[in-house]
């Protein structure tokens, strides 16, 4: 696959993901609008939230049963557009919650778009061409919060949606013309075996431990990007919208550096490196704490925490997608379910944490997820007997 495919599935999965989290910078002025009370302004993310899992349940195996993928890329994005249209013209609270969960539930498409990926790269190359397009997740998550806050300033929080319609359209379009159709043997036999085989991954080794981790780490991920601008936003920095979605910058040039986990991963290290991500996963959690002294610092934690995150998230799928190659489709929507809680429970405890404790409290806590992630990493390369005898490759640069 040649870079400009990689980067084309890439936008795919930013624009998609960013369909789900579009609505956290403008969630006031959404509630308001649509006469959505205060104390249940939540919901409008959490819909979004409840289709994507929906999706990655009833959807994702469909990328398992002969469907051609690319043409399931562009009919997924199509229904995303349609949910943002339904959204951005919403008279009521009603209206929107139904856009809003069907562009989650077809926002599925960012794991259609990574297993195809996989499917259509060579071993050698499988775990960059992953990274790429797994970038497109995080820059559509961090870069939403600062192209959002931009476009509602200027034209209202339903220009939003009207936008990421347009571009869900136009990609759509774009995917049919300019991805090549897979080539290989036929996959899984029917739908329903697709999903019975979705439910029995849940009782392998390989997929609880990585599932696991993913759990905890983007717990820890939405520890730190659910509490962020309520702390940035009191006493003592009093920052604006802006200045705070300026911090969704600083997040991506983290996790863009984190591409190289890929080529890493694809070296046989990615075991080694996630090992050593978390670690700096840890570590990063005690320069974020300093939120209320320095500014800067939180800058650098935040770069260290994203480059972490990213770089296990790219080296977990490398891992599963390797060892259930026929059914690439199935194994990271069932992966993404673990995703998909484990950052829905950071965001909610958080708040909680942050109440009550300040951001000391939720640095502690997200530090704490990192901790759980490393020891079950730990605790699988010790039960592992392969893992004693395997070189980790550590004692050489882990460059390309």
């Amino acid at each position: 696959m040649d870079v400009w495919r990689r980067l084309l599935l890439a936008v795919v999965c930013g624009v998609a993901v960013a369909s789900v989290y579009a609505a956290q910078p403008v969630l006031e002025p959404m509630a308001r609008d649509l006469g959505v009370p205060q104390e249940h302004a939540g919901w409008i993310v959490a819909i979004g939230q409840c289709g994507y899992l929906a999706g990655l349940l009833l959807l994702v195996p469909l990328g398992d049963v002969g469907v051609n993928r690319r043409r399931l890329i562009a009919v997924h994005l199509a229904f995303t557009a349609a949910g943002m249209v339904l959204t951005a013209s919403a008279s009521g609270a009603r209206a929107a919650f139904v856009g809003l969960a069907a562009a989650g539930l077809f926002a599925v498409v960012v794991q259609t778009a990574v297993a195809y990926a996989a499917s259509v790269s060579p071993p050698a190359e499988r775990g960059r061409n992953i990274g790429v397009v797994t970038s497109g997740v995080v820059v559509g998550i961090l870069g939403a919060r600062v192209v959002t806050g931009t476009l509602a300033e200027v034209w209202g929080w339903r220009s939003v949606y009207v936008v990421l319609a347009v571009l869900s359209l136009g990609l759509a379009a774009l995917v049919l013309v300019a991805l090549p159709a897979e080539e290989g043997g036929e996959r899984s036999a029917g739908y329903g075996q697709a999903v019975v085989c979705l439910g029995g991954l849940f009782r392998q080794r390989l997929f609880l431990t990585r599932g696991l981790i993913a759990f905890f780490l983007f717990a820890s991920f939405g520890t730190v990007w659910s509490g962020l601008s309520l702390s940035l936003m009191d006493a003592p920095w009093r920052l604006n919208e802006s200045q705070v979605g300026l911090f969704g910058l600083v997040g991506l040039a983290g996790a863009l550096g984190a591409a190289r986990a890929g080529r890493w991963a694809d070296a046989g290290r990615a075991a080694p490196v996630t090992g050593l991500a978390l670690g700096l996963l840890v570590l990063s959690w005690a320069v974020i704490a300093q939120l209320p002294w320095s500014l800067w610092l939180l800058a650098a934690g935040i770069v260290a925490l994203d480059f972490a995150v990213q770089a296990v998230h790219v080296s977990n799928q490398h891992l599963l997608t390797a060892a259930h190659p026929d059914r690439t489709s199935s194994v990271i929507g069932g992966y993404m379910v673990f995703y998909s809680l484990g950052s829905a429970f950071g965001a909610v405890a958080t708040t909680a944490v942050l109440t009550s404790h300040g951001w000391a409290g939720s640095s502690l806590l997200g530090a704490g997820f990192a901790a759980c992630a490393l020891a079950v990493w730990a605790v699988d390369r010790r039960l592992s007997p392969a893992s004693a005898k395997r070189p980790t490759g550590l004692e050489h640069s882990l460059g390309p």
